[in-house]
């Protein structure tokens, strides 16, 4: 192999590690009624009580950082930076840079999203409050479930 390809392939390896890294550390925090962070650990707590009168299915959309467009350009300006020839190779790392940040904008957008439920509760004081959580525990109509909240956060759980 020549010293440039080399160097080529280097490069790409290296642009990849730090785009795989930069799209690990978009992971959201949990929305699950069964997690608790640190911080909530050994505080009271609030606890209200209800009965389920909806349960419906919900995407939660994550935040997302442009990690996946930004990984998704470099790596598609390189690629396309390899056909070709003179201008001809300027024009595919062009073309290759920005169907590579549409590719990681998409790719980031959908591994950000995740199911979750919106419940419905009517509290035993009459009022009808929605919560939304991850879909990692099932709520059906008429169940009695409790409300714990602590700072604005709320969660159902049975």
């Amino acid at each position: 192999m020549s010293n440039r390809l080399n160097s080529r392939i280097k490069t790409t390896a290296i642009v990849a590690f730090i785009a795989l890294t930069g799209l690990a550390g978009c992971a959201t925090q949990s929305t699950s009624g069964q997690v608790y962070r640190e911080g909530e650990a050994r505080r009271a707590q609030i606890i209200e009580q209800g009965v389920v009168e909806s349960v419906r299915n919900v995407t939660i959309q994550g935040d997302t950082n442009n990690v996946g467009t930004l990984a998704g350009g470099v790596l598609g300006g390189m690629a396309g930076s390899n056909i070709g020839g003179g201008s001809g190779r300027a024009a595919g790392a062009i073309l290759g840079a920005v169907a590579g940040g549409i590719a990681g904008q998409a790719a980031e957008r959908n591994l950000s999203n995740r199911p979750g439920l919106e419940i419905t509760v009517k509290m035993d004081n009459g009022t009808l409050r929605a919560y939304v959580q991850d879909a990692d525990e099932q709520f059906r109509p008429g169940e009695r479930v409790r409300i714990v909240s602590n700072g604005g956060v709320s969660r159902v759980s049975h």
